[in-house]
């Protein structure tokens, strides 16, 4: 049995789009209080919230194999959470506008509490110099569904008219390093080889 200890709409999109069938449920993790007491890099961050996220579903569920994910957005020093709104949506654009950013993005595999396997990459980013308008006609289109991104973008929508140059996977940069999740999950032996 798989579960994804999410709500994410787009993760799961991507593990039903692959094959997988899995259930969803949230974590119920506090990922602010997390954030708070950590002193590590992003790429730390990230898998410890992943692996938090994992492991809280894991324990009510302690025969399934629980995948857990988190994704943040570095610019310039500054980790970002997702915007609660439309208006800090527009100045989270603002910041990254004429810069490089990084997604990094973290998943891992939880049976019961036992952390089986982990995974993290990052994505560079580089956004084109927005205009006032374009930001505003933007938000009109995609809508509150940008408070669900971190980047207060989404790739496969009109995101991709913010960049000018991406490197890195494209799953990554969605939210979850789908390909080595595949790869775990096959030699795991929870799909087909």
């Amino acid at each position: 049995m798989l579960i994804l200890a999410s709500t994410s709409a787009a993760r799961r999109a991507m593990l039903t789009q692959a094959g997988l069938v899995c259930a969803a449920h949230p974590s119920g993790v506090d990922e602010a209080a997390l954030k708070r007491g950590f002193a590590g890099p992003p790429s730390d961050l990230a898998a410890h919230l992943a692996a938090a996220k994992a492991r809280a579903v894991g324990q009510a569920h302690p025969q399934a194999l629980v995948i857990g994910a988190d994704q943040l957005l570095v610019c310039a020093g500054r980790v970002f959470d997702k915007p609660a709104s439309l208006d800090e949506a527009a100045a989270h654009l603002r910041h990254l506008a004429g810069q490089t950013h990084e997604l990094v993005t973290a998943v891992c595999v939880a049976r019961g509490t036992e952390l089986v396997w982990s995974h993290v990459e990052t994505a560079r980013l580089t956004m084109r110099p927005l205009s006032e308008d374009f930001l505003a006609r933007y938000l009109a289109a995609e809508g509150e569904a940008v408070c669900a991104c971190v980047g207060a973008y989404r790739l496969e929508g009109w995101g991709a008219q913010l960049f000018t140059r991406i490197e890195g996977d494209y799953f990554t940069i969605l939210g979850l390093p789908l390909l080595p999740l595949l790869g775990f999950l096959r030699a795991a032996g929870a799909l087909a080889a």
